[in-house]
């Protein structure tokens, strides 16, 4: 029997799912074309249907590293980033939730910008642009105001002025400078405050010739209860990265925050971190090439992350990568896009108050070759020459 490479080839893609009741908004290259588009279809299962023209190709979510596209219930619309034949100038715009011709959200206001879609809140119809010019080197950062048009102008910078933390009611913004991989400044902007202040870090331009800066490596930054804290991902206290919390009486004395209840084994890297509601968070680790996600509950006063339960590691969701999810408030429920040596991407959604129910929404696989031809894959991580471990997978 020939086996075809075109048979690996034409498994389909289900990536960035979104609840929304009892509708999965969701990319996927279903269309005649090859590209990306923008799907929904019902929770368990329904012919998904399309949102957008033929024509019309959605960006990489692995590329844009931001929001590619945020539901609006409330205003029955879906933000949409896209870009003109793939040069990458992505835009603002808008569609009807069942789908339609896409829309300028903010007219002429961001020509001659690549904007990113960096937070939004669906209940206050806001969302957190990173807005780049393609004439100069400059960042400028706004509060996006969907439903009245208005932009709110928070920082900029030429280094990046990212927006990566808000509090709960959008009075407090930390915006983030970038030199290198893991070389940042943060900066904090108030309502009422004309410009964003120096909250941690040495801004580049204030560097003594040959200083020496730790790299903090600070991303995924979100405001405790009361603001009395950020709680965040950080390189300052270990390699393969941990958490940090920084008190916001005085930022300068930053703080480990100790991990409790890790189930997996082997080496990698901690490496996202997302706000569920009260002081529940999700705790992303990549280990030796395959994805674990866990649920936990942060304490504030003895600063200490307990993982409760594992959403990604185990069972029908285990030894494979988690391309992407997402939580649902209103129903306590996730949806996830998750990839295996053996099955290509699928939507699966957990519910319960265990996480005990997976269901899984799609059923692509490879065409023409039985499931057990093909390789699960194994750890073949090793000992570099200096005794450290280095991990891989076969």
């Amino acid at each position: 029997m020939t086996i075809s490479i075109e048979s690996l080839l034409a498994a389909r893609l289900f990536l960035s799912p979104k609840l929304l009741g009892n509708r999965l908004f969701f990319l996927s290259n279903l269309g005649q074309g090859g590209h990306l588009s923008l799907y929904a279809m019902d929770a368990g299962g329904s012919v998904p249907e399309p949102l957008l023209p033929a024509r019309i190709a959605v960006p990489n979510p692995e590329l844009v590293e931001a929001e590619v596209f945020a539901l609006f219930p409330k205003l029955g619309k879906l933000l949409l980033m896209l870009d003109r034949d793939g040069d990458e100038n992505y835009q603002p715009m808008l569609i009807p939730l069942e789908g339609g011709i896409p829309e300028a959200a903010f007219g002429a206001a961001f020509d001659g910008y690549r904007v990113r879609c960096l937070e939004s809140d669906p209940e206050r119809n806001l969302a957190y642009l990173n807005a780049e010019s393609r004439t100069e080197q400059m960042h400028v950062s706004f509060q996006a105001n969907l439903e009245t048009g208005e932009l709110l102008k928070l920082g900029q910078h030429a280094w990046g002025s990212y927006v990566d933390g808000v509090n709960a009611d959008h009075t407090r913004v930390i915006m983030k400078d970038g030199y290198s991989v893991g070389d940042n400044a943060l900066y904090q902007w108030q309502a009422g405050w004309p410009e964003r202040k120096l909250l941690y870090g040495v801004p580049l331009e204030q560097r003594a010739a040959g200083q020496d800066v730790p790299l903090n490596s600070i991303n995924h930054i979100f405001f405790t209860p009361d603001d009395m804290g950020l709680l965040f991902i950080t390189s300052l206290f270990v390699d393969s990265y941990g958490l940090g919390y920084l008190d916001l009486a005085d930022p300068a004395a930053m703080q480990p925050v100790e991990i409790m209840g890790i189930q997996h084994s082997g080496m990698g890297e901690l490496v996202k971190l997302k706000h569920l509601c009260d002081a529940r968070y999700t705790v992303e680790y990549n280990i030796d090439g395959c994805s674990w996600l866990y649920e936990g509950t942060f304490d504030e006063a003895s600063l200490t992350m307990k993982l409760e339960r594992v959403l990604c590691g185990r069972g029908k969701l285990a030894n494979g990568t988690l391309e992407a999810f997402s939580y649902e408030k209103e129903t306590d429920r996730f949806a996830l896009s998750f990839s295996t040596a053996t099955s290509p991407s699928q939507i699966y959604t957990i519910e319960g108050e265990q996480r005990q129910t997976v269901r899984q929404h799609t059923r692509e696989r490879v065409l023409g070759l039985p499931e057990e031809w093909l390789s699960p894959g194994e750890d073949a991580s090793f000992t570099s020459y200096d005794g450290l471990r280095i991990s891989a997978r076969l």
